[in-house]
C-alpha cells in the first residue's frame, strides 16, 4: 500500500463464519487486522477482474472483434449472468 494513499471507511456485510475465519486468521498473527485482510482480499479481487478482463479482450482480438448484442445475449444466457439494471444512485457508499 502507498503511503498517503486516500481511504474511505464503508460498512460491509460478511457471512459470520467468514468473519470468524478473519479473525482467527488475525488472532494466529497470518493477517494484520480485520481491515487489512479485508483490503488485501480487494486488492486481488480486483487484480483478477482485470486480467480476465485482458485475456477477454485478447481473445475477443484474435476471434473478430467484440462480440455483437445478439452474441452477448446468449452468453449472458448459457452463463447465468444476465446484468441487473444499474442503479441511478451514484457516489453513493457502500
Amino acid at each position: 500500500m502507498v503511503l498517503g494513499m486516500a481511504t474511505t471507511k464503508i460498512t460491509i456485510t460478511l457471512e459470520e463464519g467468514h468473519l470468524r475465519e478473519i479473525r482467527a486468521l488475525v488472532s494466529a498473527g497470518q493477517a494484520a487486522n480485520t481491515s487489512a485482510f479485508v483490503k488485501h482480499a480487494v486488492q486481488m479481487a480486483l487484480s483478477d477482474a482485470a486480467g480476465w478482463r485482458e485475456m477477454l479482450k485478447d481473445g475477443l482480438r484474435a476471434t473478430g472483434g467484440p462480440l455483437s448484442d445478439k452474441e452477448q445475449a446468449w452468453a449472458d444466457q448459457i452463463l447465468g449472468s444476465a446484468r441487473p439494471p444499474r442503479s441511478s444512485r451514484k457516489g453513493k457508499a457502500a
